[in-house]
């Protein structure tokens, strides 16, 4: 697709999906030719969860999306600051990495 043709696309948003999902842990798995990554929101607490949104997409979208996120990261830093995490993932860990979320009392 040319450079031009995206800038003629227009893109609707609509009122229930411009709200968003909130999501803490993203789960990914593949085939030979799709990636799906679902999307979950962990609760402190709680034991059980569900799947908020699951997208589907092919390899080569999925490589497409690697890069976006990589160069808006590196945006992200250089205006805010490095982004820490507590459990930085090595490239030689394979551990998934979990968020940390125990630990957390609850009050009303």
């Amino acid at each position: 697709m040319e450079r031009k043709e995206l800038h003629d696309l227009q893109i609707e948003l609509q009122d229930d999906v411009a709200e968003g999902n909130y999501s803490n842990l993203a789960i990914i798995s593949h085939s030979s030719s799709e990636f799906i990554l679902d999307f979950v929101k962990i609760l402190p607490g709680l034991k059980k969860t569900k799947v908020q949104t699951r997208v589907i997409m092919a390899p080569e979208h999925a490589k497409r999306l690697l890069y976006a996120l990589q160069e808006n990261i590196t945006r992200y830093e250089k205006t805010f600051g490095e982004i820490r995490m507590s459990h930085p993932q090595r490239e030689d860990d394979n551990e998934t990495y979990i968020p940390p979320i125990g630990g957390f009392k609850g009050e009303a």
